[in-house]
């Protein structure tokens, strides 16, 4: 990645400025700093260096190491399977795919052991079939791809917005309007950045349009649809949050996780419920549905 320093930059640490520019954390960029893979000017560089302006950056990331996936006999909800696409109902506390500290148990070793080599190897031996993805606190519906052909197609619709993700989730307190979009851009938490933030100004925001209807007012609470328009990480949670009306059990952006615990929720209460999309090779439209979890139900019976 090369980045050009503009005027208004003059003056900043270089290390900050480069967290900003890209979606690395600012200990990641010292990290890249420390072990020689950024150069200013041609030169190595100190991590608390002040840019000047017409700087330039050169960041150099280096592969990733592979992560050793295990394929492990999992139960998977397939709601949908051919050639092409593997659809899931994916339970809440289950983590997509491994990552350093979380090698199994996702559900990428559970794939691995129901196909095989028979996954899109775009995302690489750490990702392999994913396209998009939900948290490990998040239950509902994703897609899978079973060869780079319906990736690459799968990922152009999510890039083009042609992608219909609608998700329900149960939310504190009630909403003035039933129904609105809420379009605030969303980036990195300056304060904290393993968070997300509605930022109203600045390089580091990304446009993000959430649309809900509430669906039914509860005690205390709302059960709400959310549709996506955008995918930001944590949209939903970070809009609704913002607005005043986190999710409930939401570990992260409110203070429920302790409240929504003697429900035996493993993360916030929300669910990705019906997905939509163009079959990458049938060209046919597809939509699915599921039904709301045994938590989702627990709650809205007990606060009706």
């Amino acid at each position: 990645m090369e980045l050009i320093v503009s005027k208004e930059d003059s003056g900043r640490r270089i290390d900050s400025y480069i967290a900003e520019r890209s979606s690395m954390t600012r200990s990641a960029v010292v990290n890249l700093i420390e072990n020689n893979n950024i150069q200013l000017n041609g030169r190595q560089v100190n991590k608390n260096y002040k840019i000047k302006a017409d700087d330039r950056i050169i960041v150099m990331i280096p592969d990733p190491k592979p992560l050793e996936i295990v394929a492990q006999e999992i139960p998977l909800n397939i709601i949908y399977e051919d050639d092409d696409i593997i659809v899931i109902n994916k339970p809440q506390g289950m983590v997509v795919h491994p990552a350093p500290g979380n090698r199994e148990n996702t559900l990428v070793n559970a794939l691995l052991a129901h196909c095989g080599s028979g996954l899109s190897g775009i995302n690489g031996i750490a990702r392999p079939g994913i396209v998009h993805r939900i948290d490990k606190g998040t239950s509902g519906i994703l897609m899978v791809a079973k060869n780079d052909t319906a990736h690459v197609s799968l990922a152009k619709q999510i890039k083009d917005h042609s992608f219909l993700r609608v998700y329900n989730a149960i939310v504190v307190g009630h909403f003035r309007n039933y129904e609105g979009t809420i379009d605030l851009p969303i980036g990195r938490n300056p304060n904290d950045r393993k968070k997300m933030a509605v930022i109203l100004s600045g390089i580091n925001a990304k446009k993000a349009i959430t649309h809900y209807k509430v669906l039914e007012e509860l005690n205390g609470f709302s059960l709400v649809e959310f549709t996506l328009e955008t995918g930001r990480t944590h949209q939903i949670r970070v809009h609704s949050s913002y607005l005043g009306h986190p999710v409930f059990g939401d570990p992260v952006y409110s203070k429920t996780a302790e409240q929504s615990k003697k429900y035996g929720l493993e993360g916030q209460c929300l669910h990705a419920k019906k997905l939509g999309f163009m079959h990458p090779t049938k060209g046919e439209w597809m939509e699915f549905d599921s039904e709301l979890p045994d938590y989702f139900e627990k709650i809205i019976q007990s606060n009706r």
